[in-house]
């Protein structure tokens, strides 16, 4: 069933409250991924300018990027599956 086909068992109210839900769930991981690009951006910037002195903290930005983009991909399909429960009344 598509995410834009509305749910007959649920009412209005209910069905747009979960579309809500699921437009503030993307955008979130929007956020999760503009966090990471602009650590992405940092590190690099770091180690095109400072090679010696900035190598070490710009690799870190480089893992914390990674690490913040793998977080974000999770919650989101996590977040994805409740609502899928809840659209179809397992709930």
């Amino acid at each position: 069933m598509s995410a834009t086909t509305p749910i007959p068992s649920l009412p209005l109210s209910d069905q747009l409250a979960l579309q809500r839900t699921r437009l503030a769930n993307e955008r979130t991981l929007l956020t999760y991924v503009r966090t990471s690009l602009a650590l992405v951006g940092f590190g690099l910037a770091l180690l095109q300018f400072h090679p010696e002195r900035g190598g070490r903290l710009g690799y870190s930005a480089l893992a914390v990027a990674a690490l913040v983009l793998a977080v974000g991909l999770w919650r989101f399909r996590v977040h994805r599956r409740q609502l899928a429960t809840c659209q179809l009344g397992e709930n």
